[in-house]
């Protein structure tokens, strides 16, 4: 199968993942470019943000006109995680990728872990605190920075499990935080970046940015629960397969 074809049928079930959980584009992009299309880590977590920056602001857009983003909590989140996440992304150039693989499968798989015990809250959302949305904000963007992913993945249970929203609600918001969180990232990346493959990359952003508004289409067709559940059991098998790359 050629790389193109590849990129395509990659960038659309990275966009699905973004516009129906609100999270995980970056964490199936990174082993998509990696794994299926020869990148080197570097380069991929480049690849990612651009991708994962792209998407989650095309999905933004389909979550604010349903009316599912939050705006003041994604801001504060934002606010807050934009300086760890430039401090931690220019700490993170000077580790060892395996290091930084396996710190991004532990960290993933305890967010899947803690979103498949607790449910779906159903209550609908109570008023923002300002201080804890700032500390949970700074703890993401850190992670963020670090592990060179939009954040989606830890964003919606922090939005779900410390603020309380709803799933839907979380989805949308932490759309916000990704776009902005990534952009951060990326200003650091980018200076040192590895060339990268154009011919791949922008065929996997357009496909991601399709896929993105089919994704927002499947989150309101499915219940809040549910989604929860798959995002998931998504985030465990992913988080299963990269610790058990980094350690062997």
């Amino acid at each position: 199968m050629s790389a193109l074809v590849l990129a395509l049928i990659a960038g659309a079930v990275v966009g699905l993942a973004l516009g129906a959980l609100g999270g995980g584009g970056s964490v199936l992009a990174v082993p998509a470019l990696i794994y299926l299309l020869g990148f080197t880590p570097a380069a991929a977590t480049t690849a990612s943000l651009i991708i994962v920056t792209a998407t989650s602001a095309t999905a933004l857009y389909t979550h604010a006109a349903s009316g599912n983003v939050r705006w003041m909590t994604g801001l504060l989140f934002a606010a807050a995680g934009t300086p760890p996440a430039v401090a931690a992304a220019a700490l993170a150039a000077r580790l060892p990728g395996h290091v930084l693989t396996a710190g991004f499968a532990a960290v993933a798989g305890l967010a899947a872990l803690r979103m498949l015990k607790s449910p779906a809250p159903g209550h609908e959302f109570r008023p923002v605190r300002p201080v804890r949305a700032a500390g949970a904000g700074a703890g993401l963007g850190a992670v963020t920075g670090f592990l060179g992913v939009g954040g989606g993945f830890l964003a919606v249970p922090a939005l779900v499990g410390v603020l309380g929203l709803r799933m839907r609600a979380a989805v949308g918001t932490s759309l916000l935080v990704i776009t902005v969180n990534s952009l951060a990232a990326l200003t650091v990346r980018t200076g040192g970046a590895t060339p990268l493959d154009w011919a791949v990359v922008a065929p996997f952003t357009g496909a991601a940015v399709l896929g993105a508004w089919d994704g927002k289409r499947l989150s309101a067709a499915i219940e809040g629960p549910t989604l929860q559940r798959i995002f998931a059991v998504v985030l465990l098998c992913v988080a299963a397969f990269m610790l058990t790359d980094a350690i062997r």
